[in-house]
């Protein structure tokens, strides 16, 4: 069986976490606040929504900025990440989160044009 990083997975923002419950996901945010235990903290997207996201092991390196998430939507409309990725600003150029959940909004109004599912065609 391939592995959640594997698999392919739709790329979403908070409104559409409830969309894929037990069912991953690509999600990327910016981080708001790291609990103490350094295994849960919330995400915001580009709405300003907020979402929690809970590690199976504490973060090692503090995490600030925008994140790439990869995990599985928990039955809370949550995320439980299996990878993160900070992306940092390239050459003084912040990632646009607004632009990005416009982008996200265009990509799942038009399925048929930005599959995010490998189909069989036989």
């Amino acid at each position: 069986m391939a592995g959640i990083i594997d698999v392919p997975k739709p790329r979403v923002n908070c409104s559409m976490l409830s969309q894929y419950t037990n069912r991953p996901v690509c999600f990327v945010g910016c981080v708001e606040k790291v609990h103490p235990t350094g295994k849960t903290f919330t995400v915001s997207d580009g709405d300003g929504k907020v979402a929690t996201v809970e590690l199976n092991d504490p973060l090692e390196e503090e995490l600030s900025g925008v994140v790439e998430l990869i995990g599985m939507v928990s039955n809370k409309g949550g995320l439980t990440a299996t990878t993160y990725t900070m992306l940092r600003e390239d050459k003084g150029i912040p990632f646009d989160l607004e632009l990005y959940n416009e982008a996200l909004k265009v990509v799942h109004d038009f399925p048929q044009h930005y599959p995010f599912e490998v189909t069989s065609s036989g």
